[in-house]
C-alpha cells in the first residue's frame, strides 16, 4: 500500500499571490524528484444552476462558501488520503459553469492545495497536514486582481471594481482574513519570500522521507 500523502494547504486573499506559491512548491518538489500534484479550489465552483439556487434568485457571491461545492473537494481530499486517484472539475470562468471533468489525477507523495476558503472550512481545514497563509497588502491584491480578471478572464474594469467592492472585500473580512489564525506558517508578500519557501520545501522533503523510512521499517 502506497505511503499516505502529504496535504499541504495555501490560502491567501484574492489576488495575494497563492497560486504563484502553489506552482514555485510544486517546481521545487518536482525537481527534488518528490511526485507532487496541484489542486486550486477555484476547479470547484459549484454548477451555476446549483449556485443560483443557493442564492434565491439574488445576485451571486462567488467569495462566499456556497459558491463551492463543498461536499465534492472534501471527499476528493478524503480520496486522496486514501492513495486514491480523482478527477478533478472542470471550471470555465468565461461562463462561470463547470463545463466537465479533468483525466485522473494519481495518487501523489505530496497534494498543494491553494484556494481562498480552506481554512475556514472544517471539512477542508481539518484534513490538511501543512497550513500556509499568503499574506499581502490589499492595495497589491486589488491590483492584481483587476489585472488577472480584465486580462484573463474578459471582465470590464467597472465589473471587477463593483465585486471588489461587494462581496471579495467583506468575504476576504468575514471568511479568509481571520482563518489566519490557523496556519502553520505566514509569508509575507508571496512568492517573492524566497526564505519561507526554502523553509517550508525543507520540511516537506523532510517529512516524506521520513514516511518513506518508515513504510520500509
Amino acid at each position: 500500500m502506497a505511503d499516505r500523502p502529504m496535504l499541504v494547504g495555501i490560502v491567501g486573499g484574492s489576488g495575494s499571490g497563492k497560486t504563484s506559491v502553489a506552482a514555485e512548491l510544486v517546481k521545487r518538489l518536482r525537481k527534488k524528484t518528490v511526485a507532487t500534484l496541484l489542486l486550486d479550489m477555484d476547479a470547484y465552483y459549484a454548477p451555476l444552476e446549483v449556485v443560483k439556487g443557493r442564492f434565491g434568485g439574488r445576485d451571486v457571491n462567488w467569495d462566499h462558501p456556497h459558491a463551492f461545492d463543498l461536499e465534492l473537494m472534501a471527499a476528493h481530499l478524503t480520496a486522496l488520503h486514501r492513495g486514491e486517484s480523482v478527477r478533478k472539475p472542470r471550471y470555465d470562468f468565461t461562463l462561470s459553469d463547470r463545463v466537465g471533468w479533468e483525466d485522473p489525477l494519481p495518487p501523489s507523495q505530496v497534494v498543494i492545495l491553494e484556494g481562498l476558503l480552506l481554512f475556514a472550512l472544517p471539512e477542508l481545514r481539518d484534513q490538511l497536514d501543512v497550513k500556509i497563509f499568503v499574506d499581502t497588502d490589499a492595495d497589491i491584491r486589488i491590483l492584481r486582481r483587476i489585472r488577472r480578471d480584465t486580462h484573463e478572464r474578459g471582465r470590464s474594469l467597472e465589473s471587477v471594481m463593483d465585486q471588489y467592492e461587494h462581496s471579495v472585500r467583506p468575504m476576504h473580512l468575514e471568511f479568509v482574513e481571520p482563518s489566519k489564525r490557523w496556519a502553520d506558517l505566514i509569508i509575507p508578500t508571496g512568492v517573492e519570500n524566497r526564505t519561507a519557501l526554502d523553509v517550508i520545501i525543507h520540511h516537506i522533503c523532510s517529512r516524506v522521507a521520513s514516511q518513506g523510512e518508515v513504510s520500509h521499517v
